[in-house]
């Protein structure tokens, strides 16, 4: 009776799926810093994995109810560490992102993306909550937009995006009208086909003008996100002119790696090069050329999906896909099947985080989209990345075992 008990509260499957992510994670670090004398790495991950573990065991098992009371102090919280990190932090590849603290740093922006889920939770599953209602939807883009902006003043621009990820999915499963989604989706792609030309632009312009239409609920409202649709658009020329020039390079690369192969498209190029490779079975543990030659730099943090890639080959690069796959359809099933409202909505957020993750470092490492410097959960090194990745997991297991309470 106490094993079917406790088998019924605990989520081994999710458990099971993000531990295997974590092994593939060890075995590619260590891969990618055996002949980069780079040791140090591969030993600190493994500390890092440590942590990790104690911390999701830890909020696994904190009462579902105080986990929900401290979503608005731990949000209070992540936005004054930060403000903070504006002020004390280190430089590190250009963003302020980082608190030194000895030979550990933290990257506070981790953590700020899973206090804004929770009191985007808190507050959605308030009884007087609509997102049918202007001043509700304001409130919540709010409550995301606070850390979003002290993220893009570090600047870290890959991190910022996670939040726009983040919270789209969470209106839809909040009920959203169609017309709010289609207004808040038009600008940004919209945005992103001009940077591919005026036709690409030309062509977003009219499929969103005639989806704004169909699903408008006030004329002057559908007028007014059209207006800021065509003027994002046409503004994007400008606002690439004011961006750093690194970040104009990665923009350049992402629309054509080879205009700079050796320069800002080299770690594009390469990492598709040690991708495609590796064929169907790959070159073999440590043999991988691209991986062991240290073609790539510090390949075990943003390009670690290259090591399984090559040296596992296409079933390698395939079985990571998986696994992530299999998580991702766990996150949005307990979304599905937990009785409360703020745990609905805690798990499609945590969810849409991982999604987020996964699909901008994999679109990144295979050419599909700009280096925006995102690492792959679970897997890419990082101790703060890490540490954020099982706490969501300690988390959504939290929400498993509950779920059955209102």
């Amino acid at each position: 009776m106490m094993y079917q008990d406790i088998k019924e509260r605990i989520d081994y499957k999710t458990a099971l799926i993000a531990l295997a992510l974590v092994m593939i994670g060890i075995i590619s670090i260590y891969s990618a810093t055996y002949d980069a004398r780079a040791a140090e790495i591969f030993h600190k991950q493994v500390v890092w994995v440590g942590i990790g573990l104690l911390a999701l065991a830890a909020i696994a098992v904190v009462p579902f109810r105080l986990l929900q009371l401290a979503s608005y102090p731990a949000y209070f919280v992540s936005i004054l560490l930060l403000v903070s990190v504006l002020i004390l932090g280190k430089t590190v590849s250009g963003s302020m992102s980082w608190f030194n603290l000895g030979s550990v740093r933290l990257q506070p922006s981790e953590f700020a993306k899973i206090t804004t889920v929770l009191a985007l939770a808190t507050y959605l599953s308030r009884s007087d909550v609509s997102l049918r209602k202007m001043r509700d939807l304001a409130i919540a883009a709010g409550i995301v937009l606070l850390p979003v902006t002290l993220i893009m003043m570090q600047p870290d621009t890959g991190t910022a995006l996670i939040f726009f990820g983040m919270f789209f999915p969470v209106l839809f499963w909040g009920g959203a009208s169609r017309f709010t989604l289609v207004a808040i989706v038009a600008p940004v792609a919209t945005a992103v086909a001009a940077l591919f030309g005026t036709t690409p632009f030309l062509t977003a312009v009219l499929v969103f003008g005639v989806l704004i239409y169909l699903t408008r609920e006030d004329w002057i409202f559908a007028a007014a996100v059209f207006s800021l649709t065509v003027l994002i658009g046409v503004s994007v020329q400008f606002i690439y002119e004011g961006l750093k020039h690194y970040q104009q390079k990665r923009i350049a690369t992402f629309l054509d790696p080879n205009a700079d192969p050796l320069g800002a498209g080299y770690n594009i190029l390469q990492s598709k090069v040690a991708i495609g490779s590796g064929g169907f079975f790959g070159k073999g543990f440590l043999r991988g050329t691209q991986t062991q030659l240290n073609f790539i730099p510090e390949q075990w943090t943003d390009f670690i999906f290259c090591v399984p890639g090559e040296e596992f080959g296409f079933l390698g690069a395939a079985t990571v896909l998986l696994l992530f796959m299999a998580f991702l359809i766990r996150g949005v099933t307990l979304g599905s099947i937990v009785k409360n409202r703020y745990g609905g909505f805690v798990a499609i957020g945590l969810t849409a985080i991982f999604a987020t993750h996964i699909f901008l470092n994999i679109g990144m490492s295979i050419g599909l989209l700009p280096v925006i410097g995102i690492p792959l959960p679970f897997v890419s090194y990082g101790g703060s990345a890490l540490l954020s990745a099982m706490s969501m997991v300690g988390i959504l297991m939290n929400l498993y075992a509950n779920r059955k309470e209102y």
